[in-house]
């Protein structure tokens, strides 16, 4: 158990948070939210005791051992994929290398022999014995293949390496465990496991996401940092937004009752402050008055953008026709093979699956930016679109101001109808005049965004635009998409997103070359048992080939 005791933090005249009492027990996720820059990942830090709190006490039961997902993802690069994992449980690890280190013992002696029983003894104790397979069992899960699992940390690539870190936390059953967006860089697959792994975690998770199906399946907690206070409820975040919804109401209305009180109460005073029978009277409510607090009610420091597209010109029934496109990698590996797909009117599809590069690849060739090898495409005679791609640094790679950036993109040039768009992506005063080239990933993806909605295209074609957004821009976009009467072409980790956005599921399979295509929602995807049954025997085929 976690207990938080008037925890205050500030970074010069800024508080952070202040009179913070928190229980954290054992049983439960608890999911912190807020807005960005509000202190989640801070707050775990002091929880973690990376960061040390101004004022306060965090105690942790004597003996109870903590985990925390890193986010130096190359701070192992010395150590093997498995060494690795099990280093997240430090005292085996340590008994681990020290029962190695005894028995390469060229001189062995008796003082050797009764110090490696000691060492067995206390490394079976710890469950050394079980912990590689316990470790590849994570790592399987998480999505890393088993030929990665015997590598060096430095051959893997930064995704992989997301994966293993994240293992290395859940290794070894610890009694709590600090997880920073740990959804990051997985897919579905793997984010649909780590929820399963949660929910039957016996002991005490405390986590901060900006997936709002993780927080609802994983959580029975949110704890809630707005304006320097953190506030616990119980339940998933649909249940806290349902509250915090009333709760915001519920104050707008007091405000309202208050100015309405106020306003009686100076219309009497002014009427019979000079008459004497009700002089007293009038005192009276005078002193009410200046107790009531009519200062605005700051509900919430959370911002919302506004994302609305809006197209130029209606969809013909001819949308996109793709024939037999293949592609191949550097290393020629083939990511598509024989890709043939039709995209009709009023599709918005999502792309989901392991095959990561294949979906990229098939954006990049459509859109123009990548050649195929082989095959053709074509789109409508109607038909403009506006891609976001994954990668989206080239197109900050100068010092232009953000007005300036987004004006070549704006049928408009006037500098006012710009910055109206730069506002809506909460870009004000200014922040519209900064260098574009300093922005951090939110940022930029919200630029894009503002982009996208000048080109009032009728196609929308999305790689993972949700990395590197807050809960409020994702909800903002995942309501401007399900608005969008246009065809909208897409792929993302955030499973509530994908789910309430597509009409159409398009699963790329192992081997390149077949797929799943199916006209209906995530959710009804993942239970139908025919696309179980294909999906089963896709990985499984996928899997032996590979070892």
């Amino acid at each position: 158990m976690i207990t938080v005791t008037d925890v205050r933090l500030s970074y010069g005249e800024r508080t952070l948070f202040k009179d913070v009492n928190l229980k954290f027990t054992p049983g439960n996720c608890y999911g912190i939210i807020g807005a960005n820059g509000a202190g989640k990942s801070t707050f775990l830090k002091i929880l973690s005791g990376e960061v040390e709190h101004d004022k306060g006490e965090i105690s942790i039961t004597t003996g109870q051992r903590m985990a925390v997902l890193m986010q130096d993802h190359f701070a192992f690069e010395e150590y093997s994929v498995l060494d690795t994992v099990i280093m997240g449980y430090p005292k085996l690890y340590n008994v681990q290398k020290e029962r190695e280190a005894v028995y390469a013992k060229e001189d062995f002696s008796d003082a050797d022999g009764i110090r490696s029983a000691e060492l067995e003894a206390e490394f079976g104790e710890l469950g050394g014995y079980e912990a590689e397979a316990q470790s590849s069992r994570l790592l399987s899960g998480l999505g890393l293949d088993v030929a990665d699992h015997g590598k060096a940390m430095s051959e893997l690539d930064e995704t992989k390496k997301v994966r293993v870190l994240l293992a290395q936390a859940l290794f070894g059953n610890p009694d709590i465990l600090l997880l920073d967006e740990p959804t990051n860089g997985l897919d579905l697959d793997s984010i649909s496991w780590l929820e399963e792994f949660l929910i039957d975690f016996p002991n005490t998770v405390i986590v901060v996401s900006h997936d709002r199906h993780f927080l609802n399946s994983v959580c029975t907690h949110i704890v809630d940092i707005d304006f320097g206070k953190i506030t616990l409820y119980s339940g998933n975040y649909d249940f806290w937004y349902q509250m915090s919804q009333i709760l915001q109401k519920q104050a707008k209305d007091q405000q309202k009752k208050n100015e309405e009180k106020a306003r009686e109460l100076k219309e009497f005073i002014q009427r019979f402050a000079s008459n004497a029978s009700k002089s007293r009277q009038a005192t009276s409510r005078k002193k009410v008055l200046e107790k009531l607090d009519l200062e605005n009610v700051t509900v919430t420091s959370r911002k919302f953008p506004y994302v609305g597209f809006k197209l130029d010109r209606d969809i013909g029934n001819n949308v996109l026709r793709v024939e037999n496109l293949s592609f191949s990698n550097a290393d020629e590996k083939d990511i598509l093979r024989d890709f043939s797909l039709t995209v009709n009117k009023g599709d918005k599809i999502a792309f989901v699956g392991q095959e990561h590069q294949a979906k990229s690849a098939l954006f990049d060739i459509i859109t123009g930016t990548q050649k195929q090898a082989a095959g053709d495409f074509s789109w409508g005679q109607t038909i403009s679109f506006s891609y976001f791609p994954k990668e989206n640094s080239r197109f900050f790679d100068s010092g232009i101001s953000l007005t300036d950036w987004l004006r070549q993109y704006s049928p408009d040039q006037d500098e006012t109808y710009v910055r109206s768009f730069l506002g809506r992506m909460l870009f004000s005063g200014d922040e519209a005049l900064k260098p574009v080239n300093v922005l951090s990933g939110g940022e930029k993806v919200r630029c894009m965004l503002a982009k996208m909605m000048l080109s009032g295209a009728n196609v929308l074609i999305f790689d993972e635009p949700t990395n590197h957004l807050d809960l409020e821009s994702i909800t903002a976009l995942n309501n401007g998409l399900c608005a969008f009467p246009g065809v909208i072409l897409f792929n993302s980790h955030d499973h509530e997103f994908v789910n309430s956005t597509s009409n159409r599921i398009i699963e790329i399979l192992p081997g390149s070359a077949s797929l799943i295509d199916r006209m209906m929602q995530f959710d009804d995807y993942l239970l139908d048992d025919p696309v179980k049954e294909l999906r089963a025997k896709a990985y499984h085929h996928a899997e032996k080939l590979q070892i």
